[in-house]
């Protein structure tokens, strides 16, 4: 049975940590869908390390944009993160500066991607930051930035079964 569950919070906030372990209570073979875009080797040894902390019991897909191209049916899938997915879709590498997406281009491309992907019955745990939790930015593409995000993490809270933010490693149910 289709289940979507949104995990959001602050930085370093125990998101991830929490979805991972809801996701192996469900399930002993979970799918990790990473959205990240490896920018650096930094991060490139990041990700490795959350890979080596997961283990081989789950199935690791790395897909920053099209994850409805992947079949998850039956299957309990974290998608990490939200927050970098999005980025994919406001920012796309393959176009020039001048000619990036709109917010509402990006936000319907992302919200269309969105609704695709959760057509499958499978039991979706989402993680997402609450970036506009901490002021507004002086930055003009940050605001936009932001403003796309939030509306996004509105748009998966409104279809989700269960809601819970992370304040400082404790899960705290605000939907269902």
């Amino acid at each position: 049975m289709k289940r979507i569950i949104l995990i959001t919070g602050g930085q370093r906030s125990g998101k991830s940590v929490y979805a991972e372990k809801l996701a192996l209570s469900l399930s002993d073979k979970p799918v990790y869908l990473a959205t990240a875009h490896v920018w650096d080797d930094e991060f490139r040894q990041r990700v490795l390390r959350h890979q080596e902390r997961r283990g081989s019991q789950w199935t690791n897909i790395e897909e920053e944009k099209s994850l409805a191209k992947h079949d998850v049916s039956g299957r309990v899938v974290v998608i990490d993160c939200i927050t970098l997915w999005c980025t994919n879709f406001f920012y796309d590498r393959n176009m020039p500066e001048d000619n990036q997406p709109t917010v509402d281009k990006a936000l319907a491309d992302i919200q269309k991607e969105f609704d695709k992907f959760t057509d499958q019955d499978a039991t979706f745990i989402f993680v997402t930051n609450e970036i506009g939790s901490g002021g507004v930015s002086e930055n003009a593409v940050q605001r936009r930035f932001t403003d796309m995000e939030g509306w996004m993490n509105q748009y998966v809270a409104a279809h989700a079964d269960e809601v819970v933010l992370m304040v400082s490693g404790i899960p705290v149910k605000i939907k269902g």
